[in-house]
């Protein structure tokens, strides 16, 4: 894809603009916030813009020795390997051009709950949950279970997290979806495979900026927290039920030991989801366009499954199948499947735009 000269401009005075904004030092507050924000977003495509302004420039300047017959060599053998290296380039710069998701930057939240199975289910939410866990740890990134529902053999009935650092959202948001898994349960005597499934949800954490909730939009409750968790538990009203009142969302904690605490953690999940519900208003109207996506993140599309007795995992969007399976359910190897599901998406959104 070749960027066109005005846009390569275009782009080289809007960051000429903003360092010239950000180096006044007569920005404040908000206004400064903003500058910043469009600073760190346009710099890394000014620059690939700069490099890519450069080779033409050269390409054109080595063309005009070729009449030389002293420097036509040279010049062939530099030209050559420009233009080699031109369209990676551009296809970089493309890349980079393509709008953002405003969410990209954001935390997630991290929603995690066994689907159909019983006890295997569960077990499979927790593994999912720890390749969770360990993926972000290779990223640096931080993970904060918010609640959670322990299943009697182990794992998970329901497990929600809190996932901080970079480009989170970005880089998780394609797990969206329902996870299967094909194995033979610890309980199996016959040695027969089983399968189970869990769903997965990503979902974009809010700034509080970006969703208002007023209080007399909320009915609180509090009660007495019952399951695992001692004495203390089971004897104090520290459990919080908080239910939106104008779209009738939900939302209940009861794993910290104060209410405050739980209260916090409640409105926590409680902005998160009212943000995605938000989103998905918004995105409605451009649902024919995201089609082209990968997936629509919708929680009901099965999109992978991890098959233990063939060691493999097949993401279904894209038709991907790893005999990685021990990597990917370690952690560490998830990335190789994020990174194939992002290239994908980038490919097809630079074939819509091409259109």
């Amino acid at each position: 894809m070749t960027i066109p000269a005005e846009r390569l401009d275009q782009i080289a005075n809007r960051f000429a603009e903003l360092e010239a904004r950000m180096a006044s030092g007569t920005l404040e507050g908000e206004e400064f916030v903003q500058a910043s924000r469009d600073y760190a977003e346009l710099e890394p495509v000014a620059k690939i813009a700069a490099e890519v302004k450069a080779a033409r420039e050269e390409i054109s300047e080595l063309e005009d020795m070729l009449a030389d017959p002293e420097m036509k060599a040279m010049a062939e053998e530099e030209i050559a390997a420009l233009k080699k290296h031109l369209p990676e380039a551009e296809r970089e710069l493309a890349i980079a051009m393509l709008p953002r998701d405003s969410a990209d930057s954001k935390p997630a939240m991290l929603e995690i709950r066994a689907g159909t199975g019983g006890d295997e289910a569960a077990l499979f939410a927790g593994d999912l949950y720890r390749m969770y866990e360990r993926f972000a740890a290779e990223q640096g990134w931080k993970v904060e279970p918010v609640s959670m529902s322990a299943s009697e053999v182990g794992g998970f009935k329901e497990i929600v997290a809190n996932v901080t650092g970079s480009g989170v959202f970005a880089k998780l948001k394609f797990e969206s979806g329902v996870h299967r898994v094909q194995r033979v349960p610890e309980t199996e005597s016959g040695g027969r495979i089983h399968t189970s499934a869990a769903t997965v949800a990503v979902l974009p954490e809010p700034d509080e900026v970006d969703v208002q909730i007023e209080d007399k939009d909320l009915k609180i409750d509090t009660y007495r927290a019952s399951g695992a968790g001692g004495q203390h538990v089971n004897t104090t009203d520290s459990a919080i039920r908080i239910t939106h009142l104008p779209t009738g969302l939900v939302v209940t904690c009861q794993d910290g030991r104060s209410q405050h605490k739980n209260k916090e953690k409640a409105m926590q999940v409680l902005r998160t989801r009212l943000y995605d519900a938000q989103r998905e208003a918004t995105q409605g109207a451009e649902a024919e366009a995201r089609k082209a996506m990968v997936g629509s993140g919708d929680r009901s599309e099965r999109i992978r499954t991890y098959n233990f007795p063939q060691g493999r995992v097949t993401d279904h969007r894209i038709g991907l199948t790893l005999q990685k399976l021990p990597q990917i359910i370690a952690g560490p190897g998830l990335g190789e499947l994020v990174d194939a599901l992002i290239a994908e998406d980038e490919a097809k959104r630079l074939a819509a735009m091409a259109e």
